[in-house]
C-alpha cells in the first residue's frame, strides 16, 4: 500500500470549501417577572409613603363646633371652641434641671499637702557590700573591677563563727540615693551582688 501525502494535496476542483457553521442565539424573552415584581415595589413603596403622609397632621384632634344656642331673656356668652392637643408617645420629656454641687465645691476646695523642704531625708550614713571572699586575692580582684568603674573600694576582714571573710564594701554615703546610684553603676558592669546597708 502506498503511502498518501495528505499536507501537500491539492483540493479537488468540483469539492466546494465547507463554510463554518455558526450556532444561532437562543432568543430571549421579555423579562415579564422582574418588570412585575419591580413595579410591585414601587407601587407599595408610594403607598406606604402617602399613608404616613397624613398621619401627622391627625395628631391635633378640634372638638366639633357647638351649636349656637337660642337667645334667651338672659345674656350667655358662647366660648371659643378649645383645640384639644394630643400628646405624641415619641416626644421627649423636658429637660431636667441640674442638681450638681461638685462644681462649686470644687471651685473653692483646697487640698493642703505636707512636704519635707530637702525631699527624702536619710536615717543615717550607708555603705554597699559587693562581695565577700574566703581569700583576699578574690576580695582584691573585686576591688580591681570596681575601681575600674570610677568607684573606690575597701577590703575589710572580719572574723566570726563561720571563719575569716574578706569583705568588698564601698562607701559611706551620706544618704541612701547615692548608694543606689552607684550600684546601678556596678549592674551595668556586670557586677550584680551588690547590697545597701547602715555603716556599721
Amino acid at each position: 500500500m502506498m503511502s498518501r501525502d495528505y499536507a501537500n494535496r491539492k483540493p479537488r476542483a468540483g469539492a466546494k470549501a465547507r463554510a463554518p457553521q455558526r450556532k444561532k442565539a437562543p432568543k430571549r424573552s421579555f423579562p415579564y417577572l422582574a418588570v412585575f415584581v419591580i413595579l410591585t415595589l414601587v407601587i407599595g413603596f408610594g403607598y406606604f409613603l402617602w399613608s404616613i403622609n397624613g398621619s401627622s397632621d391627625s395628631s391635633v384632634v378640634s372638638e366639633p363646633a357647638q351649636q349656637p344656642k337660642k337667645k334667651t331673656l338672659s345674656t350667655t356668652t358662647v366660648e371659643a371652641p378649645k383645640k384639644v392637643v394630643k400628646k405624641d408617645p415619641n416626644a421627649l420629656p423636658p429637660k431636667p434641671q441640674e442638681e450638681w454641687t461638685y462644681l462649686e465645691e470644687l471651685e473653692n476646695k483646697q487640698v493642703e499637702i505636707d512636704l519635707p523642704e530637702t525631699g527624702v531625708v536619710s536615717s543615717g550614713i550607708y555603705q554597699m557590700q559587693c562581695g565577700s571572699f574566703r581569700q583576699e586575692s578574690q576580695a582584691n580582684e573585686m576591688k580591681a573591677r570596681i575601681a575600674f568603674q570610677g568607684a573606690e573600694a575597701q577590703v575589710r576582714r572580719s572574723e566570726g563563727t563561720n571563719g575569716v571573710w574578706y569583705r568588698v564594701v564601698l562607701g559611706p554615703y551620706p544618704n541612701k540615693r547615692d548608694a543606689e546610684h552607684n550600684r546601678h553603676k556596678m549592674q551595668n558592669a556586670g557586677l550584680n551582688g551588690c547590697i545597701i546597708w547602715l555603716w556599721e
